[in-house]
């Protein structure tokens, strides 16, 4: 039996690509525009190279080199959601959903044996993803795809995501949901406490931005899974009564799934994001950990100590490591591997 074999496309620092690994399915190329995300991706994901590379600039024939000859192919990725999140607040262009294009053009001309696709739940709306469906169809894709609360899939935040797979060895199914039971306490109680702005000396990733003195008062005055109502009345601003702030400045709860993990999780005022009993909020490891990256993933490159928004935009963007295993499990059975 065939050897599956998987490019990632838009692989930023490989949670998706650890994920597959864990599954049993070789990943032998992850391609990323973005020139920081080399080190952590290829630090933590042995055999597989990173490549720098535009994907509009990129063919599908650069890749058989990677995947060999008899190896079934699969084709992964994550397009950048910016323009369908429902946090973006403007229509968007047509530029602005040419990646999910780019995918499928790659798609088209190499006819991989096996794809997935993961994005936010507005792409589903949009016309670039039903010429996408439409388009697997014609080409003989066996599908499945859904929106999926990552809580219900051994994740432990609420993070809902569109998820697409898809077959040319025969019908494919997305996995089944399980009981999960995992909350924050269960992943980043353990760790070091640290003051906000402070790193500890024990993981150069569990590092935090430091806190204004009015955010400090505030966040001090804050309860876990409470708001701004918490504060005294000279903590509060106007903007924070509006109807859509009433989730931002606040501390998370230990005994629930933390929120979605988002690119900004660093910052105390743009969500949820609160460590539940420290003052400060999330560290770069606690937001890995609960993107369920394993607790060694080397996120700091020691040659640049890179910034702490950099280091958060390669984890918020990430794929989290338990869907990459899920999947690749389904990707495996659809193949005939399980």
């Amino acid at each position: 039996m065939a050897d599956i074999r998987a490019v990632d496309v838009f692989c930023g620092i490989g949670g998706l690509t650890r994920g597959l690994l864990a599954a049993g399915i070789e990943v032998v190329a992850g391609l990323d525009i973005d020139p920081s995300c080399r080190y952590a991706y290829e630090a933590n994901n042995l055999g597989a190279v990173f490549l720098e590379a535009d994907i509009y600039s990129t063919s599908f024939s650069e890749f058989e080199s990677y995947y060999g000859k008899s190896a079934v192919k699969a084709l992964v990725g994550c397009a950048p959601c910016q323009p369908y999140s429902a946090h973006t607040r403007r229509a968007g262009s047509k530029e602005d959903y040419a990646l999910v294009g780019e995918f499928k053009r790659l798609i088209q001309e190499g006819l991989p044996e096996l794809v997935f696709m993961e994005n936010v739940p507005g792409l589903a709306k949009h016309e670039s993803f039903q010429d996408f469906i439409a388009t697997l169809e014609h080409l003989g894709y066996h599908m499945d795809y859904d929106t999926l609360n990552f809580y219900h899939y051994s994740v432990p935040q609420r993070r809902c995501r569109l998820v697409l797979i898809a077959s040319r060895c025969g019908p494919i199914r997305l996995p089944a949901p399980n009981d999960n039971t995992k909350k924050v306490s269960d992943y980043i109680r353990n760790l070091d406490a640290i003051s906000a702005g402070e790193t500890s000396a024990k993981d150069p990733a569990h590092t935090t931005l430091p806190l204004t003195p009015t955010n400090l008062a505030r966040i001090r005055q804050s309860k876990p899974g409470g708001t701004w109502k918490d504060w005294d009345e000279d903590l509060v601003n106007a903007c924070h009564t509006r109807a859509h702030f009433p989730a931002s400045y606040g501390r998370m709860e230990w005994c629930k799934p933390a929120p979605t993990i988002t690119t900004q999780f660093c910052y105390y005022s743009t969500g949820r994001f609160g460590h539940p009993t420290q003052d400060r909020a999330l560290s770069v490891r606690e937001a890995a950990l609960l993107q369920t990256f394993p607790i060694d993933y080397r996120l700091v490159d020691p040659d640049k100590s890179p910034p702490i928004h950099q280091m958060a935009r390669h984890v918020g963007n990430a794929v989290p490591v338990k869907i990459g295993e899920l999947i690749g499990k389904s990707l495996m059975k659809a193949a005939g591997h399980g």
